[in-house]
């Protein structure tokens, strides 16, 4: 079986559509939560911003991806901000489940929110929200990874955590 090319640097229209996704989940748990109020969906949003923070700066500057692009368009991003690290770190660490909670968290408060209003009052438009929601975030991120950037990423062949996690079976 011949192996699968990697990029160097990512397609645009991967970076966008994989940013597309994830700005759409994004954004369809802040008005999901902002049906509690503003200041719950500010919060929902600072919490994201945090994530993302995280992401570019401790990890991101690990990566082979550091000041390239990668398909999410991180690297380059992370560059702009962050001095790069150490590469062997970004392979040194071990991911489990516990630590994608984080990640998990970015859909799951939307959709526990979105649920039990829609138990205190049946709404079309919440509904098709959530919906969109838990297909985005399941076949969509899915899809994403699956089809367009991991199996294309250079990381993963030098070692990811993450592909360690989700590919136990290799």
């Amino acid at each position: 079986m011949e192996p699968t090319k990697t990029y160097e640097n990512f397609p645009t229209g991967i970076v966008i559509l994989s940013n597309f996704v994830s700005f759409a989940i994004y954004g369809l748990g802040f008005l999901i939560i902002f049906r509690l109020g503003l200041i719950f969906a500010l919060i929902f949003l600072l919490y994201v911003l945090l994530f993302e923070f995280r992401l570019l700066r401790y990890h991101c500057i690990n990566c082979y991806y550091w000041g390239k692009t990668c398909g999410f368009g991180k690297g380059r991003l992370s560059s702009l901000f962050f001095k790069k690290g150490d590469s062997a770190k970004f392979c040194q660490k071990k991911m489990s489940w516990k630590d994608m909670i984080p990640d998990i968290l970015i859909s799951l408060i939307p959709i526990i929110v979105g649920i039990v209003l829609l138990c205190l009052k049946f709404d079309l438009i919440l509904l098709s929200a959530l919906v969109l929601l838990l297909l985005l975030t399941t076949f969509g991120n899915g899809f994403i990874r699956g089809k367009m950037t991991c199996i294309y990423c250079r990381q993963k062949e030098l070692g990811c955590p993450a592909d360690a996690l989700f590919n136990k079976n290799k």
